[in-house]
């Protein structure tokens, strides 16, 4: 009897460890075909299930260049998932009786608009300020001093009514820097490392310049589709943009990040869902945190952000589940690449997380990559044959653009093509089938389909002013 019992542990332990070997083995599957199909330079992945890392790997290069591998000392670029934890660094501050969310920016920020001035902090973290955003001005270089970077951008209109909506900005990040440096009398960089990093030595530093070399550390590498090469990035949005873009950390330390946010040990647990709670937004569509973006999986809710198109962190509270995947470039950037990832490695470690619609649009978009396009197209109308239901109208329209992007210009014609087969009445689809027939010098077709467009979106400024281009461009042959 005794003998037996000892057994039986040790059998559920053997059928224990060969379990998480074969999920090991299933997710090195899966990231080595990402990687092909993507041709991403190098990737960190790690898992973290019920407190414990149950997967931590790298992958490919660091450097090109120097052809260096990715290891435990690599720094990535977290670009806007850097967000993450300037939200944590704001609710610090809220839960020391610092800050309110209720707080007006006007409590901190001086010469503002009058029409800025009733802008809450919440409003600043759930992206519905409606401000203008810094980015899309040419006359604002990153250079200026923020006080001019002000007094241009207080020239501008507002984008919608604050409150109403949801619309990442990062003139909302700008301010936030602000904020917190009025409170803590720091800079920005020194605030957050000395809360939520005190003990590291290494491999967490913020640089918002993206060729800037940094030993450990790896560069941000930009995908040419007419050189079909990969060239080191050199942007440099600057310091003003630390707290939007510009943490670099490893993996190692990213782990530990999250172990501490696991542990309360920056945030009381209460605290730390109030980050999670949903805005209401005026709209009463949109969804989204204080911060934080709320992706619903297998109808199970799950919280974090999305960088560059090519870093990712995603908690999962109810299944005691953290995912974090960093790369440092995708050829097919636009396909969000590290959303699915986070998705299907959240399917493979936890069955309940299968979301059969998020992986059916998935391989949608490796179909379309590597096969022939009458076969993909062939997948895709089994998939809708037994999931009529399912919408896949923004997949479909994006493949077309991808394709189109990098050389394929038949292949998008026919996805556009079958985008408004399957979404006739979206004005949308029809005009991206326009614009692909002009890229490909089609121009008959390319106005029949702007008429369509206009006719089922008829204030279409676009729709309006390619039809006057294309007219143009005919009456010139004749």
């Amino acid at each position: 009897m005794k003998k037996l019992i000892f057994i039986l542990p040790l059998l559920f332990l053997c059928n224990f460890g060969f379990a998480q070997k074969e999920t090991e083995q299933e997710i090195d599957n899966y990231i080595k075909e990402v990687i092909q199909i993507n041709e991403i330079p190098g990737v960190a992945l790690a898992v973290v299930k019920d407190g414990k890392v149950i997967y931590q790997k790298y992958f490919g290069k660091a450097s090109l260049e120097e052809n260096k591998a990715v290891d435990k000392n690599t720094a990535f670029k977290l670009f806007s998932t850097t967000k993450l934890i300037t939200n944590v660094g704001v609710f610090q501050l809220i839960e020391k009786g610092k800050l309110s969310l209720d707080d007006p920016i006007s409590k901190y920020l001086d010469h503002l608009p009058k029409e800025w001035q009733s802008i809450k902090v919440q409003n600043l973290l759930s992206h519905s300020s409606g401000l203008p955003n810094i980015v899309m001005f040419q006359d604002i270089a990153n250079t200026l001093p923020f006080d001019k970077k002000i007094e241009i951008l207080s020239t501008k209109p507002m984008e919608f009514v604050t409150g109403n909506q949801y619309r990442y900005n990062q003139t909302n990040y700008l301010f936030l820097t602000r904020i917190i440096e009025k409170i803590t009398g720091l800079g920005f960089d020194d605030y957050i490392l000395q809360n939520q990093f005190p003990a590291i030595q290494s491999g967490v530093y913020f640089s918002s310049n993206f060729g800037e070399a940094v030993p450990n550390s790896t560069f941000r590498y930009n995908y040419s589709a007419e050189n079909k090469n990969y060239t080191k990035s050199t942007s440099d949005f600057g310091i003003d943009s630390h707290s939007a873009n510009g943490l670099n950390i490893s993996l190692e330390n990213f782990i530990r990040w999250n172990q501490n946010l696991d542990k309360n040990v920056y945030l009381k647990k209460e605290t730390q869902y109030a980050m999670w709670k949903p805005f209401p937004f005026a709209n009463n569509t949109d969804r989204f945190g204080y911060g934080w973006e709320i992706v619903p999986v297998n109808k199970i809710l799950s919280y974090g952000f999305t960088g560059g198109n090519e870093t990712a962190f995603r908690k999962f509270p109810n299944n005691d589940l953290t995912i974090i995947f960093l790369s440092n470039g995708h050829k097919y950037s636009d396909l969000y690449v590290q959303s699915q990832v986070i998705n299907h490695v959240a399917a493979i470690v936890d069955k309940t997380l299968v979301d059969d619609f998020l992986l059916a649009g998935e391989k949608m978009n490796q179909d379309f990559l590597k096969l022939d396009i009458t076969k993909a197209e062939g997948n895709y109308l089994i998939v809708k044959k037994n999931h009529p239901d399912w919408d896949f109208e923004y997949r479909l329209n994006i493949i077309g653009y991808t394709l189109m992007n990098y050389g394929r210009i038949d292949d998008a014609i026919k996805v556009f093509q079958l985008n408004t087969k399957e979404n006739p009445k979206s004005g949308n689809a029809f005009n991206s089938l326009a614009e692909s027939y002009f890229n490909n010098n089609q121009f008959e077709n390319s106005k029949l389909n702007y008429k369509k467009s206009l006719e089922l979106v008829p204030d279409n400024a676009n729709s309006k002013e390619m039809l006057e281009k294309i007219n143009t461009l005919l009456e010139k042959k004749s």
